[in-house]
C-alpha cells in the first residue's frame, strides 16, 4: 500500500484530526445496539494517545440532512467511548459543530486528551464538500488521519476537502481494509472464488464484470439468480427478475465462458406463493419453478454445489445473501454460507452490507478472516473503483 499511515506521521503534541466511522445503530431510547463500528477505531485512537497527540474525532451519525437534530447527537457515542477507552473523552456538544466558543475548547486541549467534535452533517456544508468549510475544520488541528472505511467512496469536507489542507495519513483500520482488499485482488492465493448474492443485478453489475477478470469461480445467489436463469431460457414464476437486465446477464455469462472462469448458479430453490415468513414454502429444481410461485432461497443442493467449491477454494470473497435472510423461513442458504466460509481453509473475506450482518447474526463472524466496515466502499473498491477519501491521502 503506497499511502501514508499513522506510523508515517510525527504526532506528538500535535493535534490530529481522525475521520471515524461511529454511525452504529440505536433503540428507541437512543442506547447504542452494535458497537462494533466503535471498537473498530480503538486501535487507531489508543495509539494516537499514547504517542502523546491531541487526538480530536470526527464522525456522522444517520441522516441529519444538514441540521442539528438532538436524536442524532453523538453524546451517547462519547459515553461509549469513554467506557471503552477507560479514558475521559471531551465530547464538544455544538450545533453548529464547530463555532468560535468549540474552538476556543479544542485549543486548550493537551497531549494524551481526547475529544469528540458533533454529529459532523449536522453542517449541511460536509455533504457538499464544502471547501470553506472543510478550511474550517482543517484549522482546529495539524495532521488529519482517514480512519472511516465505511464514508471513504464519498468524496466529504471531512475527508477529502480534510486532505487537501492538512498532512495526511490513514488509520489502521483503513490500512486493514485496503490490505485485504487489495492483496486480494491484485494477488490472490488460488483458486479464488467470489460469492455475489443480493437481490439486484443492476446494484452488481460493476462487481460481477471487475471479479470475471480477476476469480476461478463465481457463484451468483440471491434474487439476481433469477435474472441470470431467466437467460438460461428458464421460467423463473414471480421470482425477482430484472428483464432490462436478461441480455446484459447473457453477456457476462459469455463473458465468464471466454474468461475461463466457472459462473455458478442455484440447481435448486426454495419457493412459495407468497412473500411472507409463515407461507407454506418447499423445494423445486430450477428448471421447473410453478408460474405462481418465487424464489426465496437456495435449495439444499445448491447448498452442497457451493460449499464443495467453497472448501477447495484458497481465497473467498463474499458480497450478498443468497436468499431473504431476515426471514427465518428464508436463511437457510445465507446461513450455509456464513458456516461453509466458517470451514474454508482459505482466507475469507465478507465484503460489508447484508454479508456482515449475517455472519454476525447466525455467529460465524470471529471465524471469518476480515469483516468489511464499509458496505458501500467495499463494493465500490470490488467494481475496481478508486475512493476519494483514500485517494486523497498522500502517497509515501
Amino acid at each position: 500500500m503506497n499511502k501514508k499511515t499513522i506510523k508515517d506521521l510525527k504526532v506528538k503534541d500535535k493535534t490530529v484530526l481522525v475521520r471515524c466511522d461511529f454511525n452504529v445503530p440505536q433503540d428507541k431510547e437512543g442506547n447504542i445496539t452494535d458497537d462494533r463500528r466503535i471498537k473498530g477505531a480503538l486501535n487507531t485512537i489508543q495509539n494516537l494517545k499514547k504517542e502523546g497527540a491531541k487526538v480530536l474525532l470526527i464522525s456522522h451519525l444517520g441522516r441529519p440532512k444538514g441540521k442539528p437534530d438532538d436524536k442524532l447527537s453523538l453524546k451517547p457515542v462519547a459515553d461509549r467511548l469513554k467506557e471503552l477507552l477507560g479514558a475521559e473523552v471531551k465530547f464538544f456538544q455544538d450545533e453548529a459543530v464547530i463555532s468560535e466558543k468549540t474552538k476556543s475548547e479544542v485549543s486548550t486541549m493537551k497531549a494524551g486528551d481526547i475529544g469528540l467534535l458533533e454529529n459532523i452533517r449536522f453542517r449541511k456544508e460536509e455533504t457538499d464538500n464544502d471547501d470553506g468549510f472543510a478550511k474550517e475544520l482543517s484549522s482546529l488541528g495539524d495532521l488529519y488521519v482517514n480512519d472511516a472505511f465505511g464514508t471513504s467512496h464519498r468524496a466529504h469536507a471531512s475527508n477529502f476537502g480534510l486532505a487537501k489542507n492538512l498532512p495526511s495519513a490513514v488509520g489502521f483500520l483503513v490500512e486493514k481494509e485496503l490490505e485485504f482488499f487489495t492483496k486480494t485482488l491484485e494477488n490472490p492465493k488460488r483458486p479464488f472464488v467470489a460469492i455475489v448474492g443480493g437481490a439486484k443485478v443492476s446494484d452488481k453489475i460493476g462487481v460481477i464484470n471487475n471479479l470475471l477478470g480477476k476469480v476461478d469461480q463465481l457463484i451468483i445467489g440471491g434474487g439476481m439468480a433469477y435474472t441470470f436463469l431467466k437467460a438460461k431460457g428458464y421460467d423463473v414464476g414471480k421470482s425477482l427478475l430484472e428483464e432490462d437486465k436478461i441480455i446484459l446477464a447473457k453477456e457476462l455469462m459469455q463473458k465468464a465462458k471466454s474468461e475461463g472462469v466457472d459462473l455458478i448458479l442455484p440447481v435448486d430453490t426454495i419457493v412459495a406463493r407468497e412473500f411472507d415468513n409463515d407461507a407454506e414454502h418447499w423445494t423445486v429444481e430450477v428448471e421447473s419453478i410453478p408460474e405462481d410461485t418465487m424464489g426465496l432461497d437456495i435449495g439444499k443442493a445448491s447448498i452442497e454445489l457451493f460449499d464443495d467449491t467453497i472448501q477447495k477454494a484458497s481465497t473467498i470473497i463474499w458480497n450478498g445473501p443468497m436468499g431473504v435472510f431476515e426471514m427465518s423461513s428464508f436463511e437457510k442458504g445465507t446461513k450455509a454460507m456464513a458456516k461453509s466460509l466458517s470451514n474454508s481453509h482459505g482466507v475469507t473475506i465478507i465484503g460489508g452490507g447484508d454479508s456482515a450482518a449475517a455472519v454476525e447474526k447466525f455467529g460465524f463472524a470471529d471465524q471469518m478472516n476480515h469483516i468489511s466496515t464499509g458496505g458501500g466502499a467495499s463494493l465500490e473498491l470490488l467494481e475496481g473503483k478508486i475512493l476519494p477519501g483514500i485517494d486523497s491521502i498522500e502517497d509515501r
